[in-house]
């Protein structure tokens, strides 16, 4: 045994360190198994104190151990969250379209990040262009998406047809944005499930 003190090295049993005095563990005490802080909101698996991310399969645990993690996860970390396309289409249907705009900020950045470009223009910084511009930014965007998401399939070895700018900006003109989402949101999604 080990003294947790000064180092030393403590015959098993002993109550106290030879070398500096200190009291030494209990075998009950050295047993005792840590606390479960929480659960991961991916895989379900216990995790211990405060972590980052789940020991188990390496899943973002910044939102925290509840629901609410699990349908509204966090970006960051140069990963790209999986998210639920049939919960977050009812929810901008029910709200109107607000929800929307939470939604594609989500994917601006997703997809800046799936796509290996971190730094280029935010979601935020899009959404704004867009209201600013009366949507003819979010046109824009949406035909850049395309190009985007290409860049995705290349990385996973999926076949790129090319034409997914051209989709994307007429589904656009159309004003079927949702439709654009959904399909967006599918390709990061491939992403995030590997």
């Amino acid at each position: 045994m080990i003294c947790p003190i000064c180092g030393a090295a403590v015959e098993d049993g002993a109550k106290f360190c030879p070398a500096c005095g200190a009291q030494m563990p209990q075998p009950a005490e050295q047993q005792a198994q840590p606390t479960v802080t929480g659960y991961c909101p991916k895989c379900g698996q216990p995790y211990y104190g405060n972590p980052a991310n789940c020991p188990s399969c390496g899943a973002s645990l910044a939102s925290g151990t509840g629901e609410i993690g699990k349908y509204f996860p966090p970006s960051g970390n140069g990963k790209v969250p999986n998210r639920s396309i049939g919960l977050y289409i009812v929810l901008t249907l029910i709200t109107c379209g607000i929800f929307g705009l939470y939604w594609f900020v989500c994917i601006v950045n997703d997809l800046n990040t799936a796509s290996d470009q971190p730094n280029d223009t935010s979601g935020i910084t899009v959404l704004l262009l867009d209201i600013v511009t009366c949507g003819i930014y979010g046109i824009y965007w949406m035909y850049k998406a395309g190009e985007k998401v290409s860049v995705i399939k290349r990385k996973i070895g999926e076949p790129d047809s090319g034409n997914l700018s051209i989709l994307y900006l007429v589904l656009q003109l159309l004003q079927l944005g949702l439709i654009n989402y959904c399909l967006i949101q599918n390709e990061i999604n491939k992403v995030a499930n590997r």
